[in-house]
């Protein structure tokens, strides 16, 4: 067996999945180097935590695998050696309480990154890893990894390596895609970026766009109709853009959204603008009298629809269909939404696309490439917010840390 003291693990990217793996390959022994092109560890998850540290989410198993869709059956057995329950008891290792939310989701106590961030950091140097920051990976030459540092091009031959890169959104916090063609380049088959968890454009009219941009609709339904035929339906709430929609409902229906855009080059959104009311109700209160009010007016005081719900009526919908109470009603019940594409990739919280998952085996090392390993947002998966995403790459890099320790003790 080799001694673990002498091998040399290299970790190109200090977020979560980068951090996890350099952790679970630390404990084994081994000397751990992580770089990242950033002057900082943790940039995307500082960022993600200023508005409340949503680590994973508690509900059961079964429903929460199929939140990664068609990649459920690629990220199941990692998920399931690092749940929500180990999430927990690793962070509370670290000195950092978590509480479930009413919606399920996993918070730390204070709802902060920066003290976990501070907390983990500090025990991976107790361990011995050592982090080398503003090293930017541009290019492998055989074993060798070359990367330009403020003080020229250092290159290194580690034992194995973990790629932990992130994908292609939030371009500033450091995953800006460009270790893509590098793989490419290698052989390595890879699957192009498209945003995921992100906003869409429609071109509003001028005057809906100045006076409700920023505004939420709140409480309603959602449908996007896939290609079968078939309906994702979620209620929640999002908002008006100047040039489109965002928000968190607008990014649990993403995917769907997305799909419809590579299919039919647009995409429709059906909103139920009073999910608690019928159809068959919204038309009897719309027949009512409405005297001298104008047709706003009606339907705030009979309906209790907010301006915003009104003046989306009335920037989507025909005149004859505003005069028509039945043809009203139907559309107050499903509104349609024409959505003309993407906001672009690096406004987007996430991304899909990265390494297939063909070119790994079950320890997320690559299979034309022994001793390489990736993890997290640089893998093809993706999966709504609600602690989702912070759980795969928490699973993943903690499935790549143990695939190196497994790997050097063979080799």
């Amino acid at each position: 067996m080799n001694n673990r003291s002498h091998q040399i693990v290299a970790v190109i990217g200090a977020g979560p999945a980068g951090l996890m793996a350099a952790e679970q390959i630390a404990n084994s022994g081994c000397e751990v180097h992580v770089y990242d092109a950033m002057p900082s560890a943790g940039r995307k998850f500082l960022l993600a935590g200023k508005s409340g540290m949503n680590l994973t989410h508690s509900e059961e198993f079964e429903a929460f695998k199929r939140r990664y869709r068609g990649r459920m059956e690629n990220l199941q057995e990692h998920l399931e050696q690092f749940n929500a329950e180990k999430i927990r008891t690793w962070a509370r290792s670290l000195g950092i309480e978590t509480f479930v939310g009413s919606s399920g989701r996993i918070f730390p106590v204070d709802m902060k990154a920066a003290p976990l961030l501070r907390a983990w950091l500090h025990r991976l140097r107790l361990r011995g890893v050592q982090f080398h920051m503003r090293h930017k990976w541009i290019a492998c030459e055989e074993r060798q990894f070359l990367f330009t540092t403020p003080e020229g091009i250092l290159t290194i031959q580690p034992d194995a390596v973990v790629f932990a890169m992130g994908g292609a959104s939030w371009k500033r916090l450091g995953s800006d895609g460009m270790w893509l063609p590098i793989f490419e380049q290698q052989g390595i088959v890879t699957k192009p970026f498209q945003p995921s968890n992100c906003g869409f454009m429609r071109d509003w009219t001028t005057h809906f766009s100045q006076r409700f941009s920023g505004m939420p609709l709140t409480n309603v339904l959602a449908t996007v109709k896939s290609s079968d035929g078939e309906g994702l339906t979620r209620q929640g709430q999002f908002v008006i853009t100047e040039g489109g929609v965002e928000g968190s409902l607008i990014y649990a229906l993403s995917a769907e959204l997305r799909e419809q855009i590579r299919v039919l080059g647009y995409a429709q959104l059906l909103l139920d603008l009073l999910p608690g009311k019928s159809k068959v109700r919204v038309h009897n209160e719309l027949n009512s009298p409405r005297g001298s009010r104008s047709l706003s007016s009606h339907l705030r005081s009979k309906l209790g629809l907010h301006p915003i719900h009104c003046a989306l009526l009335h920037e989507v919908l025909t005149e004859t269909v505003l005069k028509d109470n039945a043809a009203l009603a139907e559309s107050i019940k499903s509104l349609p939404i024409r959505l003309d594409n993407t906001c672009p990739i690096d406004e987007a919280i996430s991304c899909a696309g990265g390494v297939d998952f063909s070119e790994l085996d079950e320890h997320l090392m690559l299979k034309s490439h022994a001793g390489w390993f990736c993890a997290g947002e640089m893998l093809d998966w993706e999966a709504p917010t609600g602690g989702y995403l912070l759980s795969a790459c928490f699973a993943t890099g903690a499935a790549a840390g143990r695939g190196v320790s497994r790997w050097l003790a063979l080799n």
